[in-house]
């Protein structure tokens, strides 16, 4: 059995991520990138199906870890009375090798350790051949994929994996280098350990030197913001989601997705993440992304796309991975991709219109492109869709996906007005006004007494938390107040907020998920903007809580087994974090991330 999700720490090289359990167990990693096949898929089934480990060879040691400061360097410490030792893991920013370096020392005492070390291509399907070169390296091959490890530990084959015993003494060390290339080309050349630790150690620093960010939460902020760094694939600045596909979002059930992908429901979070931290370099590079990916006809917008854009992401099964503990099935691809999903239309235009406020150079094309998704938007946004949560229970007509389609035009409105430029002005203020006229007549329920997730529904939502945050309605409308109460009162668990029932909805699957991280930051956010400081902080406190040892969230908590849920570590999550972050530290409160509040103009 893999471990607790909360038990993995991150290691990356800002194209590729693995996840190292606390029992020194790399569990998963796609190589050589993010959406790429698994070479290390124990995550998902059992050791057979991939992962190395270094650990004691006696059971029973003590275990710690940290990621040294401002960087995504790990470092696992095991104790025993007999001794001590720290391995540390990492993967060196790309040059023209792909490595992952691990290394251990030997701290005090003598320990004896070991290392397990099970290949296994193609998500744990494919056992690889390997062969010993006459350097010494050791080298395994599949098709196109080739992995070389370098070591100064002796290794002999056992039981289709690679296995070797060693003792550390006070000082001493050992030294693994996993390096990958293509099968059809010469083995990639290994790097130094000790200068590749000190050459990756002196990026991370100066990275993350950079943020602005010196408020109380500074330490959270700025692991959040190392994480989001580790999930942006550096080739083209796409922000994936998250590592990892199909951890559940329900213990043995079926709510397992592949979020190895770049969501345009991010766009606006992430912008306005990086640019109040200081990272505008990555900013630009995130806006330039989204422009590529959203260009062509707008009929033809997605809601996520590949890493470089890639529009074709299918879902399919492996059937042959058990899941994590039993939750099946196991999908590679998303076929969300191909769903209408109106929200991201508002994202898109409200994430440009951010930019332009922040100060990034102005790209030609972006008014463009914005002016053509709002004339699509024209003759769509009164149609059923599947909304932000991606049901896959039918269409209708979702309350937050109108309230977007209403941020498209008013960020429309205000860009042409603040900015000069050109465009039919009066007929999308027009439409704006309709639109929330339209939000507000069938959106809210007065039997519920409250907004709805759906016209003519009666369900609760937490995106209708949302609707002061974007600036639909000001949060002392008493409308929103009204909707912030049921909520408080249908959608939490143990003081933290359920999406929706999922036994109340029709959303094409089994009932049963845990409470969504980011919708327990969207309430802070609300109780902030009502006046409710002091509430806001104790939530937000109780969330920073439940970052594991090493500060990483995943998309869920179950907080009756108080275990995280679904795939880690999640953006999603810690740009939530960072935003509700910055909105408390200011002396006035304002809108998540500084988004501007307000309602539609006369």
């Amino acid at each position: 059995m893999p471990s607790r999700i909360e038990d993995y720490a991150l290691i990356g090289d800002c194209e590729a991520a693995a996840l190292v359990a606390r029992d020194g167990s790399i569990d998963w990693l796609c190589w050589p990138r993010f959406d790429a096949s698994a070479c290390f898929a124990a995550l998902l089934g059992s050791p057979e199906h991939g992962r190395w480990q270094i650990a004691p060879a006696a059971p029973g040691a003590r275990v710690s870890r940290r990621y040294r400061e401002g960087t995504l360097i790990l470092e696992t410490k095991f104790e025993t009375a007999e001794g001590a030792v720290t391995l540390i893991d990492f993967m060196p920013p790309r040059s023209a090798a792909q490595d992952l370096v691990r290394i251990v020392l030997g701290r005090r005492g003598r320990m004896a350790l070991q290392t397990d070390l099970v290949l296994r291509f193609g998500y744990g399907a494919i056992v690889p051949w390997v062969s010993r070169l006459e350097d010494g390296l050791l080298r395994a091959i599949a098709g196109p994929d080739m992995l070389v490890l370098k070591t100064d530990v002796p290794l002999h084959g056992e039981g289709l994996r690679t296995v070797g015993a060693f003792t550390l003494g006070e000082a001493e060390t050992a030294t693994f280098v996993l390096s990958y290339g293509p099968s059809h080309l010469p083995p990639p050349v290994s790097v130094d350990p000790f200068r590749a630790l000190a050459e990756t150690e002196a990026f991370w620093r100066a990275w993350s030197s950079r943020c602005t960010y010196q408020g109380r939460w500074s330490e959270a902020v700025s692991r959040s913001l190392v994480t989001l760094k580790a999930l942006t694939y550096a080739p083209t600045g796409g922000l994936v989601a998250a590592p990892t596909t199909s951890l559940p979002e329900w213990i043995g059930g079926g709510r397992n997705w592949d979020y190895r992908y770049c969501w345009l429901r991010d766009a606006t979070l992430t912008l306005l993440a990086l640019m109040n931290a200081g990272y505008y370099d990555e900013a630009r590079a995130w806006r330039e992304w989204l422009l590529r990916a959203v260009a062509g006809s707008p009929a033809q917008l997605q809601i996520m796309y590949g890493l470089a854009g890639e529009r074709h992401l299918r879902e399919w099964e492996v059937g042959w991975l058990p899941g994590y503990e039993g939750s099946r099935p196991v999908r590679i691809g998303n076929a969300a991709a191909a769903q209408l999903q109106l929200d991201v239309f508002g994202e898109v235009i409200d994430a440009l219109h951010q930019a332009r406020h922040g100060g990034l150079a102005e790209n030609p094309e972006a008014w463009a492109l914005q002016k053509a998704l709002a004339a699509y938007l024209e003759t769509v946004w009164d149609q059923p869709d599947e909304g932000i949560w991606e049901v896959r229970g039918g269409r209708k007509h979702f309350v937050h996906s109108k309230v977007m389609a209403w941020v498209a035009l008013d960020r429309m409105v205000k860009t042409a007005a603040e900015f000069g430029w050109d465009g039919p002005v009066a007929r999308w203020r027009s439409l704006r006004a309709r639109i929330h006229t339209d939000v507000c007549r069938q959106g809210f329920n007065p039997e519920v007494g409250a907004f709805v997730q759906s016209y003519g529904s009666r369900t609760l939502d937490a995106s209708l938390l949302l609707l002061p945050v974007v600036g639909f309605l000001p949060a002392s409308d008493p409308r929103i107040r009204a909707t912030v109460r049921a909520v408080e009162r249908d959608l939490m668990v143990d003081g933290f907020v359920l999406r929706y029932r999922t036994e109340e909805t029709q959303d094409g699957l089994p009932p049963g998920e845990g409470a969504f991280l980011p919708c327990s930051f969207w309430l802070a956010d609300n109780w902030l903007l009502q006046g409710r400081r002091e509430e806001a902080q104790a939530l937000f406190e109780r969330l920073l809580a439940l970052r594991n040892d090493v500060g990483l969230l995943a998309e869920e908590y179950d907080p009756r087994a108080k275990r995280q849920l679904g795939n880690f570590p999640q953006a999603f999550s810690h740009l939530a974090l960072i935003g509700t972050a910055l909105n408390l530290s200011p002396a006035e409160p304002k809108p998540v991330a500084q988004r501007p509040a307000g309602c539609c103009d006369p």
